[in-house]
């Protein structure tokens, strides 16, 4: 059979179809009407293969209802056109990493039921302000990082409008630190938010203000005279806060002032050791879910500023927890020092349904605790136990007894050995293993290779200092169809280039691949990965979306020329060592503008627990994302980046 042409009005040649026609004779309603089925990022994609197709998009963008960029910040200029026309947007959640307050006008308009921006630090109260003032309708109301940027600030009345003029808001999530724009006394303003709230998340907010907050029982509005005996927040079913210090008197406002809570998340992170008067104790654990409705429970204290634990809480504690969390589908407890098995335990046999199950750095945390969980009910499919470092292979052997289990985070539990793998090689359902700095060995992986492999999709080594290139030749052999997608390879001494040539050859669509600290990972590495062809979903080339190469020892300037388009097309998020060479790591920067590249060592990418915004992030998104970088940047040399490698290669000529 004859194969013909259909040319697209002014791209490429698709072969496969009967006669030759051209998009031009379709009625451009038509093509606009099937437009108005795709996301924005699909649409961008479309746009850059034609002059018909893009002329289309560009009528769709002027009466589209969402506009959906997450993972791409654009600039002042892209955005203008893209939105400032359309005066039916309903739905708006963007990447503001590259805007500021002159944006406002353009991203701020009456129509909006749903706002969710990101990034927000170069913007001031003004933001919050304009969208109190006219976004009457407003449902959902995301903010991220407002103001963090030196110079900016947030007044009380920038709130005071968002709370009095979005009087329909179901949610609300400020993820910025609150403590610095407001008062002691001035959580009571919360209490001129909307009746309808149900989810209610804030960044930061002090223990005293969040007690006000609840516990005010006056509401008043613009009118000085409106006064209400309502409980604030009585409708609110999520609440998700970070505090400076989780007290008594915090958990018992909440629990008696949101008597229709289902999900309650708190942690805090003190400077220092918190007085006995101003601590979560026995007492205060007696006072969780007095209403019984709790369903999801996260109490967790940091140690990012300071070693400080719950010391105040015992086993009495977590007696009392257990008689009031019969109901509990998740727990997450992070610093309870002084808690043993008994405590943990308790927890585990009374919460019949309970499918999550969280302990953050338990001390005394032991085998013990899973000893006889044969002998429950429970049917676990998400266990973490992070930095439990009195755990053995015991534990985890008999937790692998739960078939179910789809999530096992191990980081930090360094007695853990090849039993362990050997153990959980055994589960069909498990997709996430994470097992930083366990005493593993290249024999122990291999038993991965025998089952769970084929369902993994995450898994972490970091710091598993026993493991060398054997353990990626075996699992990587190209001998199955793997489901990995994400790895995480750092600090590991004996890994070398031969371990990434085994993983590019295996042709794995891995999205996200850190290789920190690998001291013997070399120029050899990049290469490799930048030749790597993976064809998923149509999109041939190379899938990472992260890649982490900070601190790796053999990293040299030959390795950018391969950082630069054509290779990495949908790299979002690069770590490297500034110090390799800055000018051309400043150029590639500004040559990939929508490449988040990262010279500090800071992490990369979202960890999926704290994501607020929660937005999956999958290789055909990233790959319409690059479609439409390449729309917006157009077809622009890498002029401004050769210089700087030229440059680079005249000074060292000289100083040869």
């Amino acid at each position: 059979m004859a194969t013909t042409t259909v040319v697209c009005g002014g791209g490429g040649d698709v072969e496969g179809c009967d006669g030759e026609r051209s998009l031009d004779l379709l009625p451009a309603a038509l093509l606009e009407t099937i437009m108005t089925k795709l996301d924005v990022a699909s649409l961008c994609s479309l746009a850059s293969t034609c002059k018909t197709l893009k002329s289309c998009v560009t009528r769709v963008l002027t009466f589209t209802p969402n506009f959906h960029i997450f993972n791409v910040s654009l600039s002042m200029e892209t955005v203008r056109p893209l939105l400032f026309p359309n005066q039916q947007l309903s739905s708006l959640k963007l990447d503001c990493g590259r805007l500021g307050n002159s944006a406002i006008d353009i991203l701020v308009r009456p129509s909006l039921r749903e706002i969710s921006l990101h990034n927000c630090r170069d913007f001031s109260g003004d933001l919050i302000s304009e969208i109190g003032r006219k976004c009457k309708d407003l449902r959902l109301l995301c903010l991220g990082s407002v103001a963090e940027k030196v110079g900016r600030s947030i007044s009380r009345c920038a709130l005071e409008d968002l709370l009095n003029g979005c009087s329909h808001l179901e949610v609300l999530a400020l993820m910025f630190d609150l403590s610095l724009y407001l008062r002691p006394g001035d959580g009571r303003i919360f209490g001129l938010v909307s009746d309808r709230l149900t989810h209610l998340e804030l960044g930061h907010i002090t223990s005293r203000m969040m007690t006000q907050l609840l516990t005010s029982t006056e509401i008043s509005g613009q009118d000085s005279n409106r006064v209400t005996t309502s409980t604030v927040l009585q409708n609110v079913q999520r609440l998700r806060l970070s505090v400076d210090c989780i007290t008594d008197a915090v958990v018992k406002a909440i629990s008696k002032s949101l008597p229709s809570l289902i999900d309650l998340d708190i942690r805090d992170a003190p400077l220092e050791d918190p007085r006995q008067v101003s601590d979560l104790t026995d007492f205060g654990l007696h006072e969780i879910n007095q209403n019984g409705k709790l369903k999801h429970l996260s109490l967790i204290r940091s140690q990012e500023f300071h070693p400080t634990y719950f010391r105040r809480v015992s086993d009495q504690g977590m007696l009392f927890l257990a008689d009031k969390c019969l109901g509990m589908e998740s727990i997450c407890l992070g610093g309870f020092c002084r808690v043993t098995d008994a405590g943990f335990k308790t927890i585990l046999h009374s919460c019949a349904s309970l499918s999550k199950f969280s302990i953050y750095h338990g001390p005394k945390l032991t085998d013990l605790v899973f000893h006889d969980i044969l002998a429950t009910t429970l049917s676990l499919s998400h266990v973490s136990l992070r930095r439990c470092h009195l755990l053995t292979d015991h534990a985890i052997q008999k937790l692998a007894s739960s078939l179910k289990l789809e999530n096992l985070d191990l980081r930090g539990c360094r007695n853990l050995r090849d039993e362990t793998l050997k153990a959980v090689s055994h589960l069909p359902k498990l997709k996430v293993l994470l097992l930083d700095g366990a005493d593993i060995s290249d024999t122990g992986l291999s038993y991965l290779k025998e089952g769970v492999l084929d369902s993994l999709v995450s898994l972490s080594v970091r710091g598993c200092r026993n493991l060398t290139d054997k353990f990626m030749s075996t699992l990587f052999d190209g001998s199955s169809k793997l489901a990995l997608r994400e790895l995480d390879l750092s600090n590991l001494p004996n890994l070398t280039d031969a371990a990434i040539f085994a993983l590019a050859k295996s042709g794995a669509p891995i999205t996200k691949l850190q290789l920190r600290e690998c001291r013997l990972i070399g120029d050899a590495s990049v290469m490799a990965l930048a030749s790597t062809r993976v064809y998923e979903d149509e999109c041939p080339g190379s899938s990472l979306c992260l890649l982490d190469l900070y601190d790796c020892g053999g990293i040299t300037q030959l390795s950018f020329k391969w950082l630069k388009k054509p290779f990495f097309p949908r790299l979002k998020w690069l770590g490297i060592t500034g110090s390799v060479n800055r000018d051309i790591v400043d150029a590639l920067a500004r040559r990939r503008p929508h490449l988040q590249v990262s010279c500090r060592g800071e992490e990369l990418g979202n960890d999926g627990e704290d994501d607020w915004d929660s937005a999956d992030i999958h290789q055909h998104i990233e790959a319409q994302e690059d479609e439409l970088e390449q729309w917006i940047l157009g077809d622009e040399g890498d002029v401004e980046m050769e210089d700087a490698e030229d440059e680079s290669e005249e000074d060292a000529s000289e100083e040869d």
